[in-house]
C-alpha cells in the first residue's frame, strides 16, 4: 500500500467559523482527504491563551465540530478530535520547551501582535503557543501543515524544534512543511485587516441570507468611488476580491469591466456577490443544522477521533520516553 503524506492542522473553537476560516483552512482540508493521511484537531488548549467564559467552552468546541463536518470534513476519511482529549500533547510540549531557545521563541511576530490585541492578559501561554503548536503537529508525525501566510513562521519553528530533537536524541521526527493555501489571507469587510471575529469584520458560514446581506451592504469598497457614476478600480476593492472566489469567471469579468466603466454600482456588485455566497453556504447551513440537532452523534465522532489520535500519541510518547531516557 502506498504511503500517504501525513497532514495535521487545527482550528480554534472561537465560537464563530467565518468564510476566512472556511476558504483559508477548512475548504483546503476537505480537498486533501483522499490524497493525504489527515489529522484535524479542535485546539481548545490554544483557545485558553485569551480571556474566555469556561461555561461556553464545550458549546464552542461542539459548534466548531459541527461546522467543520458541515463544511465537508468526513470523519470516515480523517481523524477529527479535540486537542485536550489527548493529554500527551502537553507532555511533549514540555519536552520541546526544554529544547527551544528563548531567542528563537521570542522572534515569533504573532506573539507581539497578540500581546497588543490582549494587552490586559499577556500570559506565558501566548509566548509558548507556537511550541504547543509544534507538539500538536509532531505528536502525529505531521509532514505537511496547511496554513495561511500568518502561520508560516510557526511552522518554521516546528521544523527547528524537530531538528533540535533529532540532533539531541535521534533522527525521529519529520521536519514539517507549510502547505500554503490558495486563499491564504481573506480580508475582512472593513478592507483594512484580515477577517476576524475579534474585529467584527466577518461573514459566518452559517449566517442566513438576510444576515449576509446586512453585512455586505455596508462593506468597504473602492474609497474613490463616491457616486455610482464614478469609475471604479476593482484591483483595490475587497468586494471584488471575494467575487474572484465566489462568482463565476464570466461574472468576475463582467464586474471588472462594468465597475471600471461605471456601468454597475457597488450595491449591485454586492447583491451579485451575496447571491453566490448564499448559494454556496446553503448546503453547509443545512448540514450544520442536522448535526446540531443530533449532539450525541457529534460527541461520539469526537470520542472516536480522540481514541484513534491517542493510539498514535501513545506510540509517539513511548518512543520519545525511550529516546530521551525517561523510561
Amino acid at each position: 500500500m502506498s504511503h500517504k503524506p501525513k497532514v495535521f492542522s487545527g482550528i480554534q473553537p472561537s465560537g464563530i467559523i467565518h468564510i476566512g476560516n472556511y476558504l483559508g483552512a477548512i475548504k483546503n482540508w476537505v480537498a486533501m482527504l483522499d490524497d493525504y493521511d489527515c489529522v484535524f484537531c479542535i485546539v481548545d488548549y490554544h483557545a485558553m491563551t485569551v480571556t474566555y467564559d469556561p461555561a461556553q467552552m464545550q458549546a464552542r468546541v461542539f459548534d466548531a465540530a459541527c461546522v467543520n463536518m458541515a463544511c465537508g470534513l468526513d470523519p470516515k476519511k480523517c481523524i477529527l478530535f479535540v486537542q485536550s482529549h489527548v493529554p500527551q500533547v502537553t507532555e511533549l510540549t514540555w519536552i520541546f520547551n526544554t529544547l527551544t531557545p528563548m531567542g528563537l521563541a521570542s522572534r515569533m511576530t504573532q506573539f507581539k501582535d497578540k500581546s497588543a490585541q490582549h494587552a490586559d492578559n499577556v500570559n506565558v501561554g501566548l509566548f509558548t503557543y507556537p511550541i504547543l503548536q509544534a507538539a500538536d503537529i509532531l505528536l502525529y508525525h505531521g509532514e505537511f501543515v496547511p496554513v495561511g501566510e500568518d502561520q508560516v513562521q510557526h511552522i518554521e519553528l516546528s521544523r527547528d524544534i524537530a531538528r533540535k530533537f533529532n540532533n539531541a536524541y535521534a533522527d525521529y521526527f519529520p521536519e514539517p512543511q507549510a502547505k500554503l493555501t490558495q486563499a491564504a489571507r481573506i480580508m475582512g469587510l472593513g478592507g483594512q485587516h484580515k477577517m476576524s471575529k475579534s474585529l467584527d469584520n466577518y461573514l459566518a458560514v452559517t449566517e442566513s441570507p438576510d444576515e449576509i446581506w446586512a453585512k455586505l451592504r455596508t462593506a468597504y469598497t473602492d474609497p474613490a468611488r463616491i457616486r455610482r457614476s464614478d469609475p471604479g478600480n476593482p484591483d483595490i476593492c475587497n468586494i471584488y476580491s471575494l467575487h474572484r472566489i465566489y462568482s463565476t469567471p464570466e461574472e468576475v469579468a463582467m464586474v471588472d469591466r462594468e465597475c471600471r466603466a461605471a456601468g454597475i454600482g457597488c450595491v449591485d456588485c454586492k447583491k451579485i456577490l451575496a447571491k453566490h455566497i448564499n448559494a454556496q453556504n446553503a448546503p453547509i447551513r443545512e448540514r450544520y443544522q442536522a448535526l446540531v440537532d443530533d449532539p450525541d452523534h457529534v460527541w461520539d465522532i469526537l470520542r472516536d477521533g480522540a481514541g484513534r489520535a491517542r493510539a498514535i500519541a501513545e506510540r509517539t510518547m513511548a518512543d520519545v520516553h525511550r529516546l530521551t531516557g525517561l523510561r
